[in-house]
């Protein structure tokens, strides 16, 4: 028999099992609780309340650790592609190369974007924020490319999460281009995943577009690192939303909806803002300094501190060494990262960040990084959702499959009035 933990209440003792994860992480199981007590627990967030069991992804806060399917996010940054990575997610294991070959193949038969889908995006105002487009365009794939009946189960379901990675990505490029007016290019056959989309992004008819490799990798890197991070906000919208066993464009387009938030994927184009204001400024970052530290000043330094790690953020490392490299390479020079790198300097040397546990997380640097492949500031937070794709199509998987499935259905403490009766309107005061 497993641990157990006790709960007394009203003189009556109650054993909550313990359920003990694959790398020691412990919970108590209060399924039972509200049957056998009338209690249920309190808290605001979800910070302390595990919502399923998880085969997927991995994160130690304290130690800053985050492995994708057991694999280090440090080895996949520097040995695998998105492509693989998401095969990776959603399958449960490494593709082997005929695996690897035919999923890319089925990314590239369903790169393409139904024509009519056309009229949808040149009908938006041309003011309206990609994520909001990108959202809508997602819900609406389910009336261009509904279910495939004479096709098994397993392959419909394989050409459905193909379908929303390849044409998510197509949607995003062409977003951009008709935003601008531009010619909207089609993918290549020839070109891998992240080529074909920095291709469709920035070739012209009288600018062809230059395919750097270097470049590439950056954007399968930037990528990979966001493919899945646990139950944060938008996997776990696509996991509520999907509970009801809605479609899958449905769930992710939720998700969507979710990330579109500044303290979630917004971030990343928060911190270029914030780099940016203090650049106009003339560049000192000790008043910003001091205003984070000001507990009376709502201000806060963005791209620091995360809910769950509690140390330095593995993917800014990674993307760090990144940044440095492409600007090496295309032999630029950033004012907005010379002003990143003095701030993470103060700040991982305060003892006011230090007690608060706030140091830089993947947004600090994957902003700077997006300004150089030349991402317009809008598009930044459409770069993490087509990277969190993945993540969102294994998680809306593994809860279809679960056993152990539930509708997500909250209770709340209700702090409202109590009964009180019905006041005809001549009567009111």
């Amino acid at each position: 028999m497993g641990s157990t933990a006790q709960l007394i209440f009203e003189g009556k003792t109650v054993e909550l099992p313990v359920v003990t994860g694959t790398e020691g992480e412990k919970a108590l199981d209060i399924s039972k609780l509200r049957q056998e007590t009338g209690l249920i627990t309190y808290d605001p967030g979800f910070a302390n309340t595990g919502s399923c069991k998880s085969k997927i992804t991995f994160m130690d806060g304290e130690k800053g650790i985050l492995r994708y399917r057991g694999i280090p996010i440090e080895q996949l940054a520097e040995h695998s592609t998105f492509v693989e990575t998401a095969y990776l997610l959603i399958n449960g294991e490494l593709p082997t190369r005929k695996q690897l070959n035919r999923f890319s193949m089925l990314l590239n038969d369903h790169s393409l974007v139904h024509e009519d889908m056309r009229q949808f995006f040149e009908n938006f105002p041309r003011r309206a924020h990609p994520m909001g487009i990108l959202s809508s365009m997602v819900n609406a794939l389910q009336a261009f490319y509904p279910e495939l009946p004479e096709r098994p189960e397993e392959e419909e379901i394989n050409v459905t999460f193909a379908r929303i990675i390849s044409k998510v990505r197509t949607m995003a490029a062409m977003s951009y281009k008709i935003s601008r007016g531009h010619t909207v290019i089609y993918p290549r056959h020839d070109l891998t995943y992240a080529a074909n989309f920095l291709n469709m992004m920035f070739h012209t008819p009288v600018r062809p577009y230059r395919i750097d490799d270097d470049l590439v990798d950056a954007l399968n890197l930037f990528w990979i690192l966001h493919a899945d991070h646990e139950q944060n906000c938008s996997t776990a919208a696509v996991r509520l939303v999907g509970s009801a066993r809605v479609n899958l464009y449905a769930a992710i387009s939720a998700g969507i909806c979710a990330l579109w938030g500044p303290l979630h994927g917004g971030a990343n184009q928060a911190v270029i803002e914030m780099l940016t204001a203090i650049q106009k400024s003339g560049g000192d970052i000790a008043p910003f300094i001091a205003r984070a530290r000001d507990k009376n000043d709502p201000f806060r330094l963005m791209g620091f501190g995360h809910r769950v790690y509690k140390t330095y953020d593995p993917r800014a490392r990674i993307m760090k060494k990144t940044c440095d490299k492409v600007l090496a390479k295309l032999k630029l020079h950033d004012p907005l990262l010379d002003i990143a790198k003095r701030l993470e300097e103060v700040a991982l040397k305060d003892s006011y960040f230090i007690e608060h546990n706030l140091y830089p997380n993947v947004d600090f640097y994957s902003g700077v990084l997006l300004r150089v492949l030349g991402i317009p500031l809008n598009m930044f937070t459409v770069m993490f959702a087509i990277g969190r794709l993945p993540g969102w199509i294994s998680q809306w998987k593994e809860s279809v499959d679960d056993p152990d499935w539930k509708l997500h259905r909250p209770r709340q403490v209700y702090i409202g009035p109590e009964k009180r009766d019905y006041v005809p309107i001549e009567k009111r005061r």
